[in-house]
Protein backbone atom coordinates (compact mmCIF):
# COMPACT_ATOMS: atom_id res chain seq x y z
CA UNK A 1 0.00 0.00 0.00
CA UNK A 2 1.31 3.46 -0.76
CA UNK A 3 0.87 7.22 -0.70
CA UNK A 4 2.81 9.36 -3.18
CA UNK A 5 2.89 13.16 -3.15
CA UNK A 6 4.45 14.66 -6.30
CA UNK A 7 3.96 17.11 -9.17
CA UNK A 8 1.64 14.46 -10.64
CA UNK A 9 -0.75 14.98 -7.70
CA UNK A 10 -1.67 13.17 -4.51
CA UNK A 11 -1.88 9.47 -5.32
CA UNK A 12 -2.39 6.43 -3.15
CA UNK A 13 -4.22 3.21 -2.43
CA UNK A 14 -7.66 3.33 -0.84
CA UNK A 15 -8.05 2.04 2.72
CA UNK A 16 -5.49 1.15 5.36
CA UNK A 17 -3.75 3.49 7.76
CA UNK A 18 -3.53 7.31 7.60
CA UNK A 19 -0.25 8.71 6.21
CA UNK A 20 0.45 5.41 4.44
CA UNK A 21 -2.54 5.36 2.07
CA UNK A 22 -5.11 7.64 0.46
CA UNK A 23 -7.51 7.63 3.42
CA UNK A 24 -10.17 10.27 4.20
CA UNK A 25 -7.53 12.01 6.32
CA UNK A 26 -5.27 12.57 3.31
CA UNK A 27 -8.15 13.45 0.99
CA UNK A 28 -9.40 16.16 3.36
CA UNK A 29 -5.91 17.40 4.25
CA UNK A 30 -4.73 17.90 0.68
CA UNK A 31 -8.08 19.18 -0.63
CA UNK A 32 -8.03 21.86 2.08
CA UNK A 33 -4.38 22.64 1.33
CA UNK A 34 -5.16 23.09 -2.36
CA UNK A 35 -8.11 25.30 -1.47
CA UNK A 36 -5.95 27.42 0.84
CA UNK A 37 -3.44 27.91 -1.98
CA UNK A 38 -6.21 29.15 -4.29
CA UNK A 39 -7.49 31.51 -1.60
CA UNK A 40 -4.11 33.26 -1.51
CA UNK A 41 -4.92 34.39 -5.06
CA UNK A 42 -8.71 34.87 -4.84
CA UNK A 43 -10.68 35.07 -1.61
CA UNK A 44 -13.74 33.42 -3.20
CA UNK A 45 -12.45 30.96 -5.80
CA UNK A 46 -14.41 28.57 -7.98
CA UNK A 47 -13.02 25.24 -9.12
CA UNK A 48 -14.08 22.38 -11.39
CA UNK A 49 -14.24 18.77 -10.16
CA UNK A 50 -14.48 15.65 -12.31
CA UNK A 51 -13.72 11.97 -11.84
CA UNK A 52 -13.15 8.76 -13.73
CA UNK A 53 -15.38 5.74 -13.06
CA UNK A 54 -13.20 3.85 -10.58
CA UNK A 55 -15.27 2.50 -7.69
CA UNK A 56 -13.74 4.77 -5.02
CA UNK A 57 -14.39 7.89 -7.09
CA UNK A 58 -17.76 8.91 -5.65
CA UNK A 59 -16.47 8.57 -2.08
CA UNK A 60 -13.33 10.58 -2.80
CA UNK A 61 -15.34 13.26 -4.65
CA UNK A 62 -17.68 13.67 -1.71
CA UNK A 63 -14.78 14.37 0.66
CA UNK A 64 -13.12 16.75 -1.81
CA UNK A 65 -16.26 18.76 -2.51
CA UNK A 66 -17.29 19.02 1.14
CA UNK A 67 -13.82 20.09 2.27
CA UNK A 68 -13.63 22.83 -0.36
CA UNK A 69 -17.12 24.12 0.44
CA UNK A 70 -16.17 24.20 4.11
CA UNK A 71 -13.62 26.95 3.43
CA UNK A 72 -15.90 28.94 1.14
CA UNK A 73 -14.85 27.64 -2.28
CA UNK A 74 -17.49 27.25 -5.00
CA UNK A 75 -17.45 23.94 -6.85
CA UNK A 76 -18.63 23.03 -10.36
CA UNK A 77 -19.06 19.26 -10.37
CA UNK A 78 -18.84 17.50 -13.75
CA UNK A 79 -19.44 14.08 -12.19
CA UNK A 80 -18.12 11.25 -14.37
CA UNK A 81 -15.77 12.92 -16.82
CA UNK A 82 -12.32 12.74 -18.42
CA UNK A 83 -9.10 14.48 -17.51
CA UNK A 84 -8.99 16.60 -20.70
CA UNK A 85 -12.68 17.49 -20.28
CA UNK A 86 -12.01 18.87 -16.79
CA UNK A 87 -9.03 20.80 -18.15
CA UNK A 88 -11.19 22.26 -20.89
CA UNK A 89 -13.94 23.14 -18.40
CA UNK A 90 -11.49 25.18 -16.31
CA UNK A 91 -10.74 27.23 -19.43
CA UNK A 92 -14.33 27.47 -20.70
CA UNK A 93 -15.79 28.51 -17.33
CA UNK A 94 -12.81 30.68 -16.31
CA UNK A 95 -12.44 29.05 -12.90
CA UNK A 96 -9.51 29.35 -10.51
CA UNK A 97 -8.47 25.72 -10.87
CA UNK A 98 -9.67 22.15 -10.95
CA UNK A 99 -9.28 18.73 -9.41
CA UNK A 100 -9.46 15.51 -11.40
CA UNK A 101 -10.14 12.47 -9.24
CA UNK A 102 -8.34 9.69 -11.08
CA UNK A 103 -5.30 7.48 -10.70
CA UNK A 104 -5.00 7.37 -14.50
CA UNK A 105 -3.46 4.03 -15.56
CA UNK A 106 -3.07 2.67 -12.01
CA UNK A 107 -5.12 -0.38 -10.95
CA UNK A 108 -8.53 -0.14 -9.31
CA UNK A 109 -7.25 0.02 -5.70
CA UNK A 110 -5.57 3.38 -6.45
CA UNK A 111 -7.04 6.86 -6.68
CA UNK A 112 -5.59 10.35 -6.83
CA UNK A 113 -6.18 14.07 -6.85
CA UNK A 114 -4.74 15.69 -9.99
CA UNK A 115 -4.51 19.42 -9.33
CA UNK A 116 -4.95 22.12 -11.99
CA UNK A 117 -4.25 25.84 -12.09
CA UNK A 118 -6.45 28.56 -13.60
CA UNK A 119 -5.18 27.68 -17.10
CA UNK A 120 -6.47 24.12 -16.85
CA UNK A 121 -2.88 22.86 -16.62
CA UNK A 122 -1.16 20.87 -13.89
CA UNK A 123 0.13 23.02 -11.06
CA UNK A 124 3.81 23.90 -10.92
CA UNK A 125 6.32 22.20 -8.66
CA UNK A 126 6.47 25.45 -6.66
CA UNK A 127 2.72 25.39 -6.02
CA UNK A 128 2.97 21.69 -5.21
CA UNK A 129 5.48 22.47 -2.44
CA UNK A 130 3.18 25.20 -1.09
CA UNK A 131 0.33 22.68 -0.94
CA UNK A 132 2.51 20.28 1.04
CA UNK A 133 3.27 23.10 3.49
CA UNK A 134 -0.40 24.12 3.73
CA UNK A 135 -1.32 20.48 4.41
CA UNK A 136 0.69 20.69 7.66
CA UNK A 137 -1.42 23.56 9.00
CA UNK A 138 -3.62 22.70 11.95
CA UNK A 139 -5.33 26.05 12.53
CA UNK A 140 -7.65 26.47 9.53
CA UNK A 141 -10.37 29.12 9.58
CA UNK A 142 -13.51 27.38 8.29
CA UNK A 143 -16.40 29.32 6.78
CA UNK A 144 -19.63 30.12 8.59
CA UNK A 145 -22.90 28.65 7.33
CA UNK A 146 -23.64 31.79 5.33
CA UNK A 147 -20.24 31.73 3.60
CA UNK A 148 -20.00 28.07 2.59
CA UNK A 149 -19.06 27.42 -1.02
CA UNK A 150 -21.85 26.75 -3.52
CA UNK A 151 -22.13 23.50 -5.49
CA UNK A 152 -23.27 23.51 -9.13
CA UNK A 153 -23.72 20.43 -11.31
CA UNK A 154 -22.64 20.68 -14.97
CA UNK A 155 -23.91 17.88 -17.20
CA UNK A 156 -22.82 18.79 -20.75
CA UNK A 157 -19.07 19.26 -20.35
CA UNK A 158 -18.12 16.34 -22.61
CA UNK A 159 -20.37 17.71 -25.37
CA UNK A 160 -18.64 21.09 -24.99
CA UNK A 161 -15.26 19.37 -25.25
CA UNK A 162 -16.18 17.51 -28.45
CA UNK A 163 -17.69 20.65 -29.98
CA UNK A 164 -14.40 22.50 -29.45
CA UNK A 165 -12.52 19.66 -31.18
CA UNK A 166 -14.85 19.68 -34.18
CA UNK A 167 -14.44 23.46 -34.50
CA UNK A 168 -10.68 23.14 -35.01
CA UNK A 169 -9.56 24.12 -38.50
CA UNK A 170 -7.26 21.08 -38.50
CA UNK A 171 -10.20 18.64 -38.36
CA UNK A 172 -11.86 17.98 -41.79
CA UNK A 173 -15.17 16.96 -40.25
CA UNK A 174 -17.11 16.44 -43.49
CA UNK A 175 -14.35 14.36 -45.07
CA UNK A 176 -14.14 12.09 -42.01
CA UNK A 177 -17.92 11.72 -41.97
CA UNK A 178 -17.90 10.70 -45.62
CA UNK A 179 -15.44 7.85 -44.91
CA UNK A 180 -17.89 6.05 -42.56
CA UNK A 181 -15.07 4.50 -40.56
CA UNK A 182 -15.84 1.45 -38.42
CA UNK A 183 -14.02 1.49 -35.09
CA UNK A 184 -13.68 -0.86 -32.11
CA UNK A 185 -13.08 0.84 -28.76
CA UNK A 186 -11.85 -0.60 -25.46
CA UNK A 187 -13.21 1.78 -22.80
CA UNK A 188 -11.78 -0.16 -19.79
CA UNK A 189 -15.23 0.23 -18.11
CA UNK A 190 -14.53 3.88 -17.35
CA UNK A 191 -15.52 7.28 -18.70
CA UNK A 192 -14.26 6.65 -22.23
CA UNK A 193 -17.55 4.75 -22.59
CA UNK A 194 -19.33 8.09 -22.12
CA UNK A 195 -17.02 10.45 -24.01
CA UNK A 196 -15.97 8.48 -27.10
CA UNK A 197 -19.47 7.78 -28.41
CA UNK A 198 -20.14 11.54 -28.40
CA UNK A 199 -17.08 12.12 -30.60
CA UNK A 200 -17.61 9.12 -32.88
CA UNK A 201 -21.31 9.86 -33.39
CA UNK A 202 -20.41 13.44 -34.34
CA UNK A 203 -17.95 12.09 -36.94
CA UNK A 204 -20.51 9.60 -38.37
CA UNK A 205 -18.37 6.60 -37.41
CA UNK A 206 -19.88 3.24 -36.63
CA UNK A 207 -18.37 1.60 -33.60
CA UNK A 208 -18.36 -1.29 -31.18
CA UNK A 209 -17.57 -0.74 -27.51
CA UNK A 210 -15.91 -3.44 -25.48
CA UNK A 211 -15.61 -3.02 -21.71
CA UNK A 212 -18.09 -0.23 -22.27
CA UNK A 213 -19.88 -0.09 -18.90
CA UNK A 214 -18.56 2.86 -16.83
CA UNK A 215 -18.81 0.98 -13.54
CA UNK A 216 -15.12 1.22 -12.66
CA UNK A 217 -14.62 -2.56 -12.65
CA UNK A 218 -11.60 -2.60 -14.94
CA UNK A 219 -11.71 -5.67 -17.17
CA UNK A 220 -7.90 -5.82 -17.39
CA UNK A 221 -4.86 -3.87 -16.26
CA UNK A 222 -5.82 -0.30 -17.22
CA UNK A 223 -2.47 0.70 -18.70
CA UNK A 224 -3.05 0.58 -22.49
CA UNK A 225 -0.16 -1.72 -23.40
CA UNK A 226 -0.30 -4.51 -25.98
CA UNK A 227 -0.22 -7.28 -23.36
CA UNK A 228 -3.38 -5.84 -21.75
CA UNK A 229 -5.33 -5.24 -24.99
CA UNK A 230 -5.68 -8.74 -26.42
CA UNK A 231 -9.50 -8.54 -26.41
CA UNK A 232 -9.35 -5.36 -28.48
CA UNK A 233 -6.85 -6.85 -30.92
CA UNK A 234 -9.03 -9.95 -31.38
CA UNK A 235 -12.14 -7.79 -31.88
CA UNK A 236 -10.58 -5.82 -34.75
CA UNK A 237 -11.76 -7.92 -37.69
CA UNK A 238 -11.38 -7.41 -41.43
CA UNK A 239 -14.13 -4.77 -41.56
CA UNK A 240 -12.53 -2.65 -38.84
CA UNK A 241 -10.68 0.51 -39.86
CA UNK A 242 -9.29 1.30 -36.46
CA UNK A 243 -9.03 -0.04 -32.90
CA UNK A 244 -8.83 2.42 -30.02
CA UNK A 245 -7.85 1.94 -26.39
CA UNK A 246 -7.88 4.65 -23.74
CA UNK A 247 -6.95 4.63 -20.08
CA UNK A 248 -9.55 5.24 -17.34
CA UNK A 249 -9.36 9.06 -17.52
CA UNK A 250 -9.00 9.25 -21.33
CA UNK A 251 -5.73 11.17 -21.59
CA UNK A 252 -3.74 8.31 -23.18
CA UNK A 253 -4.38 6.81 -26.60
CA UNK A 254 -3.24 3.45 -28.01
CA UNK A 255 -4.25 2.13 -31.44
CA UNK A 256 -4.75 -1.12 -33.33
CA UNK A 257 -4.51 -0.95 -37.12
CA UNK A 258 -6.81 -2.30 -39.84
CA UNK A 259 -5.00 -5.66 -39.84
CA UNK A 260 -5.54 -6.17 -36.11
CA UNK A 261 -1.91 -5.32 -35.35
CA UNK A 262 -1.02 -3.25 -32.31
CA UNK A 263 -0.01 0.21 -33.52
CA UNK A 264 1.09 1.20 -30.06
CA UNK A 265 1.15 4.20 -27.81
CA UNK A 266 4.50 5.49 -29.03
CA UNK A 267 3.33 5.91 -32.61
CA UNK A 268 0.04 7.60 -31.67
CA UNK A 269 1.93 10.87 -31.20
CA UNK A 270 4.08 10.23 -34.29
CA UNK A 271 1.01 9.75 -36.48
CA UNK A 272 -0.67 12.85 -35.08
CA UNK A 273 2.51 14.90 -35.56
CA UNK A 274 2.76 13.68 -39.15
CA UNK A 275 -0.65 15.21 -39.85
CA UNK A 276 -0.22 18.42 -37.83
CA UNK A 277 3.19 19.23 -39.35
CA UNK A 278 1.76 18.82 -42.85
CA UNK A 279 -0.71 21.60 -42.09
CA UNK A 280 1.16 23.73 -39.57
CA UNK A 281 4.94 23.34 -39.69
CA UNK A 282 6.62 24.00 -36.36
CA UNK A 283 8.52 22.52 -33.45
CA UNK A 284 7.62 19.28 -31.66
CA UNK A 285 8.27 18.08 -28.11
CA UNK A 286 8.18 14.75 -26.31
CA UNK A 287 9.76 13.39 -23.17
CA UNK A 288 13.07 11.56 -22.81
CA UNK A 289 11.32 8.17 -22.67
CA UNK A 290 9.59 8.64 -26.04
CA UNK A 291 10.49 7.14 -29.40
CA UNK A 292 13.20 8.57 -31.67
CA UNK A 293 10.70 8.32 -34.51
CA UNK A 294 9.18 11.71 -33.61
CA UNK A 295 12.55 13.42 -33.83
CA UNK A 296 13.30 11.70 -37.16
CA UNK A 297 9.90 12.65 -38.58
CA UNK A 298 10.16 16.25 -37.38
CA UNK A 299 13.63 16.71 -38.82
CA UNK A 300 12.58 15.17 -42.14
CA UNK A 301 9.79 17.73 -42.46
CA UNK A 302 12.20 20.60 -41.82
CA UNK A 303 11.22 21.44 -38.23
CA UNK A 304 12.95 21.07 -34.86
CA UNK A 305 12.41 18.45 -32.16
CA UNK A 306 13.01 19.01 -28.42
CA UNK A 307 13.09 16.51 -25.52
CA UNK A 308 12.27 17.15 -21.87
CA UNK A 309 11.76 15.39 -18.54
CA UNK A 310 8.91 12.91 -18.16
CA UNK A 311 5.64 14.37 -16.94
CA UNK A 312 2.93 16.47 -18.55
CA UNK A 313 3.90 19.61 -16.63
CA UNK A 314 7.45 19.39 -18.04
CA UNK A 315 6.23 18.74 -21.58
CA UNK A 316 3.87 21.71 -21.45
CA UNK A 317 6.61 24.00 -20.12
CA UNK A 318 8.97 22.96 -22.92
CA UNK A 319 6.25 23.25 -25.57
CA UNK A 320 5.52 26.81 -24.50
CA UNK A 321 9.19 27.77 -24.42
CA UNK A 322 9.86 26.53 -27.97
CA UNK A 323 6.38 27.39 -29.35
CA UNK A 324 5.70 23.78 -30.36
CA UNK A 325 2.70 23.10 -32.59
CA UNK A 326 2.29 19.54 -31.31
CA UNK A 327 3.78 17.53 -28.49
CA UNK A 328 3.12 15.00 -25.79
CA UNK A 329 4.47 11.81 -24.35
CA UNK A 330 5.22 8.42 -25.85
CA UNK A 331 2.68 6.83 -23.52
CA UNK A 332 -0.07 7.94 -25.90
CA UNK A 333 -0.42 11.43 -24.44
CA UNK A 334 -1.15 13.97 -27.20
CA UNK A 335 -1.09 17.71 -26.54
CA UNK A 336 -2.43 20.11 -29.17
CA UNK A 337 -1.86 23.72 -27.99
CA UNK A 338 -4.47 25.00 -30.42
CA UNK A 339 -7.08 23.25 -28.25
CA UNK A 340 -5.48 23.24 -24.77
CA UNK A 341 -2.24 22.34 -23.03
CA UNK A 342 -3.25 18.91 -21.77
CA UNK A 343 -2.95 15.29 -22.88
CA UNK A 344 -6.16 14.52 -24.73
CA UNK A 345 -7.11 11.18 -26.28
CA UNK A 346 -10.26 12.67 -27.83
CA UNK A 347 -8.44 15.24 -29.94
CA UNK A 348 -5.84 12.55 -30.67
CA UNK A 349 -8.53 10.32 -32.18
CA UNK A 350 -9.86 13.18 -34.28
CA UNK A 351 -6.35 13.94 -35.59
CA UNK A 352 -5.62 10.27 -36.38
CA UNK A 353 -8.86 10.06 -38.39
CA UNK A 354 -7.95 13.34 -40.11
CA UNK A 355 -4.61 11.91 -41.22
CA UNK A 356 -6.24 8.73 -42.52
CA UNK A 357 -8.99 10.64 -44.33
CA UNK A 358 -6.92 13.38 -45.98
CA UNK A 359 -4.26 10.94 -47.22
CA UNK A 360 -6.81 8.24 -48.02
CA UNK A 361 -4.59 5.69 -46.29
CA UNK A 362 -5.15 3.03 -43.67
CA UNK A 363 -3.37 3.20 -40.34
CA UNK A 364 -1.03 0.38 -41.38
CA UNK A 365 -0.13 2.26 -44.59
CA UNK A 366 0.66 5.38 -42.59
CA UNK A 367 2.91 3.52 -40.15
CA UNK A 368 4.85 1.84 -42.96
CA UNK A 369 6.15 5.32 -43.88
CA UNK A 370 7.46 6.16 -40.41
CA UNK A 371 10.95 5.39 -39.04
CA UNK A 372 10.89 1.92 -37.50
CA UNK A 373 11.90 1.41 -33.89
CA UNK A 374 11.03 -1.15 -31.24
CA UNK A 375 10.67 -0.21 -27.59
CA UNK A 376 10.95 -2.37 -24.50
CA UNK A 377 9.48 -1.15 -21.20
CA UNK A 378 10.25 -2.68 -17.84
CA UNK A 379 10.35 -1.70 -14.19
CA UNK A 380 12.02 -2.61 -10.92
CA UNK A 381 10.42 -2.32 -7.48
CA UNK A 382 12.09 0.54 -5.67
CA UNK A 383 13.73 -0.80 -2.52
CA UNK A 384 13.47 2.00 0.09
CA UNK A 385 16.92 1.04 1.39
CA UNK A 386 18.59 1.73 -1.96
CA UNK A 387 20.25 5.14 -2.43
CA UNK A 388 18.75 6.12 -5.78
CA UNK A 389 21.28 8.88 -6.50
CA UNK A 390 24.19 6.55 -5.75
CA UNK A 391 22.68 4.04 -8.16
CA UNK A 392 22.55 6.69 -10.90
CA UNK A 393 26.18 7.64 -10.22
CA UNK A 394 27.20 3.97 -10.46
CA UNK A 395 25.43 3.57 -13.81
CA UNK A 396 26.74 6.90 -15.09
CA UNK A 397 30.28 5.72 -14.45
CA UNK A 398 29.64 2.40 -16.22
CA UNK A 399 28.23 4.15 -19.32
CA UNK A 400 30.67 7.08 -19.24
CA UNK A 401 31.65 6.59 -22.91
CA UNK A 402 28.06 7.06 -24.14
CA UNK A 403 25.99 10.26 -24.50
CA UNK A 404 24.37 10.85 -21.08
CA UNK A 405 21.46 13.08 -20.06
CA UNK A 406 20.77 13.62 -16.33
CA UNK A 407 17.76 15.91 -16.67
CA UNK A 408 15.37 13.17 -15.53
CA UNK A 409 17.02 10.10 -14.06
CA UNK A 410 19.59 8.79 -16.54
CA UNK A 411 19.18 8.73 -20.34
CA UNK A 412 21.91 6.81 -22.18
CA UNK A 413 22.14 7.33 -25.96
CA UNK A 414 24.15 4.70 -27.82
CA UNK A 415 24.81 3.93 -31.46
CA UNK A 416 22.44 0.96 -31.42
CA UNK A 417 19.69 2.49 -29.29
CA UNK A 418 19.00 4.20 -25.98
CA UNK A 419 18.15 3.44 -22.35
CA UNK A 420 16.24 5.61 -19.88
CA UNK A 421 16.10 4.83 -16.17
CA UNK A 422 14.08 7.03 -13.81
CA UNK A 423 12.13 6.91 -10.56
CA UNK A 424 8.37 6.96 -11.15
CA UNK A 425 6.31 9.89 -9.86
CA UNK A 426 3.20 7.73 -9.58
CA UNK A 427 4.36 4.35 -8.23
CA UNK A 428 7.16 3.09 -5.91
CA UNK A 429 9.19 1.73 -8.83
CA UNK A 430 12.09 2.53 -11.13
CA UNK A 431 10.99 2.58 -14.76
CA UNK A 432 13.45 1.38 -17.40
CA UNK A 433 12.77 1.99 -21.10
CA UNK A 434 14.89 1.08 -24.09
CA UNK A 435 14.58 1.50 -27.84
CA UNK A 436 16.41 0.10 -30.83
CA UNK A 437 15.67 -0.89 -34.41
CA UNK A 438 14.93 -4.45 -33.29
CA UNK A 439 12.96 -5.68 -30.30
CA UNK A 440 15.70 -8.17 -29.47
CA UNK A 441 18.33 -5.44 -29.21
CA UNK A 442 16.03 -3.28 -27.06
CA UNK A 443 15.44 -6.24 -24.76
CA UNK A 444 19.17 -6.94 -24.45
CA UNK A 445 19.79 -3.31 -23.47
CA UNK A 446 17.21 -3.64 -20.66
CA UNK A 447 18.67 -6.95 -19.46
CA UNK A 448 22.12 -5.42 -19.33
CA UNK A 449 21.09 -2.49 -17.15
CA UNK A 450 18.90 -4.65 -14.88
CA UNK A 451 21.90 -6.89 -14.26
CA UNK A 452 23.92 -3.81 -13.31
CA UNK A 453 21.16 -2.58 -10.98
CA UNK A 454 20.95 -5.99 -9.29
CA UNK A 455 24.72 -6.03 -8.88
CA UNK A 456 24.61 -2.58 -7.27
Amino acid sequence: MSLIVSVSGIRGTIGGQPSDNLTPNEILKFSLAYGLLLKTKNLKPTIVIGRDARISGQMVASFVIASLQSIGINVIDLGLSTTPTVEMAVINHQTDGGIIITASHNPVQWNALKLLNQLGEFISAEDGLKIVEFSKQLNIEFSTAQDLGKLNILENSMEEHVKAILNLKLIPVDLIRAKKYHIVVDCINSTGALALPILLDALSCTYELINGNPNGLFAHNPEPLEIHLQDLIKACGKNTNLGIAVDPDVDRLALVDNHGKFFGEEYSLVCVADYVLDHKLGNTVSNLSSTRALADLTNAKGAHYYACAVGEVHVVKKMKSVHAVIGGEGNGGIILPELHYGRDALVGIALILSNMATKNKSLSELKSQYPHYEMFKDKIDLNPNVDYQSLLNYLKDYYKNEILNLEDGLKIDMANGWLHLRKSNTEPIIRIYSEAQSYHTAQLLIEQIKTLVAKF
